[in-house]
């Protein structure tokens, strides 16, 4: 088997992975980075047009993140014979999801907020539909190629990190012998407010492709779930009670819902004022219609639970209306998490800093260099600090609450290293994170299993197991 990772390999943005498994090309995931515009952001698709002996037979991918899925019209714009194979829901949100970046690259340019032209558009999805593949979980599906050599079998186990996320198990053949491995997309050993912790196979594999988000974050290895949930509640018990409105960054998928239910939560058990409002805005909202549309066919902790954000008022457009709102008490939750600059958190919260009574409670990653981990380090360096949250409008005071909450939909290095355990793999491929977060967890798995083989690859060079 030859692995060439065809997105960054030191970061967390297009994650592309392209196996050539006995005459089978499988590609895993097509994202984009979720920072660059335009060709640039795409994974190297090239490579795989250069070379004679690289080709796409099937895609299957992890989960509706745009970092996993922005990619994949152009992948079937260049390799139009591939098939696309994903869960139920994940099928559902790509749908959607698709269709929103065409319309959103679309503004950008008009707007000249962007100088790309769109990858893609509307029509161009809609004729690729008739390739996207739904899997029930724990069923095996085929995926061999048309030149294969060996017949492949996918199986989509729950990964827990968002709705309709799955880690793939691939089964074959090779020189008589079986075959496994195994690719974990992004995943969580542990339940959620929402979805419940990985339901992954046992162990052991050949192979195991696996993520190390948060490998270099010792931290969250202490983070105690409920401990943290009661500190957010008494935060915004705080901020309410003083008569100040919360904003929440999120990420419309997996971490708004999240939160909604846990407010949701907080409300019954009168942790917060039950008639605090809490608006939404943009793409969550119809997003969360998905979440309750698919409760039959996704794992669900509890089956009453209901996320529809359209119970939730909506976050007014207009300027006037909207300072109406920030003089009473809220709570806001608003894409984007990590609060880049002309989406609604960004704009919200040039409102909020240089006020005390109000505050911004960052509930997801942060990463280094955005105007979220900006606002963070700026907080920590002592009220007045200044912080610059979009250079068109310069530096602004901070003298708001800021506080970060460990509400993370990936497994902590601590976990991944139980998933090692448990599989037992002969390789292990390290993907999905920063240099520093990738070279502690090669180092510890090569401490604890001194025969299993760690790869740290790299772009466009491939890895023969």
């Amino acid at each position: 088997m030859d692995y060439v990772s065809l997105g960054s390999t030191d970061d967390i943005g297009a994650s592309c992975h392209l196996l050539m498994v006995e005459g089978t090309g499988l590609m895993l995931d097509a994202g984009v980075h979720p920072d660059v515009d335009g060709p640039e952001g795409l994974p190297r698709l090239g490579l795989i047009q250069s070379r004679p002996d690289l080709w796409v037979d099937h895609v299957l991918v992890s989960h509706a993140h745009h970092d996993h899925l922005g990619a994949l019209p152009v992948v079937l714009q260049r390799f139009p014979h591939a098939l696309v194979h994903f869960t139920k829901p994940t099928r559902l949100l790509a749908e959607f999801l698709l269709r929103a970046s065409a319309r959103l690259q679309r503004r950008r340019l008009r707007e000249g907020s962007s100088t790309a032209d769109p990858l893609f558009d509307e029509d161009e999805l809609a004729y690729h539909e008739y390739l996207y593949l739904p899997h029930d979980l724990n069923q095996p599906f085929n995926v061999t190629g048309v030149r294969g050599t060996s017949a492949i079998q996918a199986t989509f186990y729950h990964a827990g990190h968002v709705l309709g996320a799955a880690g793939t198990l691939l089964t074959f053949e090779e020189a008589g012998q079986k075959r496994r491995v195994f690719y974990t997309g992004d995943v969580h050993l542990r339940p959620q407010v929402v979805t419940p912790a990985a339901d992954l196979p046992d162990g052991p594999v050949d192979v195991l492709i696996m993520e190390a988000t948060l490998g270099a974050d010792a931290s969250q290895e202490a983070v105690m779930r409920r401990e943290e949930e009661r500190r957010f509640a008494e935060a915004l018990d705080a901020v309410i009670r003083r008569g100040g409105v919360a904003l929440v960054p999120v990420f419309a998928l997996g971490r708004s819902h999240e939160m909604l239910a846990l407010i949701d939560r907080f409300k019954k058990r009168r942790m917060i004022d039950p008639d605090t409002p809490v608006y939404t805005a943009g793409s969550m909202r119809a997003l969360a219609e998905i979440y309750d549309d698919t409760r039959l066919i996704s794992p669900r902790l509890d089956a009453n639970l209901t996320y529809a954000a359209i119970d939730q008022p909506r976050l007014p457009r207009s300027e006037t209306a909207l300072l109406n709102i920030l003089r009473e008490p809220g709570i806001v939750l608003v894409p984007s998490g990590m609060m880049f600059e002309r989406t609604a958190s960004n704009d919200l919260a040039q409102y909020l800093v240089d006020q005390e009574k109000h505050a911004v409670f960052l509930v997801g990653y942060a990463k280094p260099g955005s105007p979220a981990h900006r606002l963070h380090e700026a907080a920590l360096q002592g009220e007045g600090t200044m912080v610059t949250l979009d250079p068109e409008t310069g530096e602004q005071p901070v003298f708001c609450t800021v506080d970060r909450f460990r509400f993370s939909g990936h497994s902590h290095r601590k976990d991944l290293l139980t998933l090692v355990d448990r599989l037992r793999p002969k390789t292990v491929i390290l993907v999905h994170g920063e240099p520093a977060a990738k070279a502690w967890m090669a180092e510890a798995i090569r401490a604890a299993h001194p025969d299993t083989t760690v790869v740290l690859p790299e772009i466009g060079v491939p890895v023969t197991v």
